[in-house]
């Protein structure tokens, strides 16, 4: 991704920029759960609402955090036991330039 997503924001509306900005960290923290496994549900969430660039996105976040093609693969079987076989082809789609 070359530019970020919500980039537009930065004209449009900087408060809620902000607001996004804060709630990301807030929620990506380290904290009792690891940074990496937070990633792993928010791409799962992301695989599983069809967000192809969030998947490959947050996938490198968290091999970037520690995690392995292991629990990528995963989280991704738990993505797609809650929410269908959408949710792998997005992360198909995601995921094919990094595997």
């Amino acid at each position: 991704m070359s530019e970020h997503p919500l980039k537009v924001f930065e004209q449009l509306d900087p408060e809620l920029l902000s607001l996004v900005e804060d709630t990301r960290k807030l929620a990506l923290a380290e904290g009792t759960l690891p940074k990496k496994f937070k990633l792993l549900i928010a791409m799962a969430l992301d695989a599983s609402h069809g967000t192809v660039e969030g998947v490959k996105a947050l996938a490198q976040a968290a091999m970037q955090a520690g995690a392995g093609k292991e629990e990528i693969r995963e989280a991704l079987r738990v993505a797609q036991y809650i929410s269908g076989v959408g949710s792998t082809y997005t992360a198909a789609h995601a995921l094919k330039q990094l595997f």
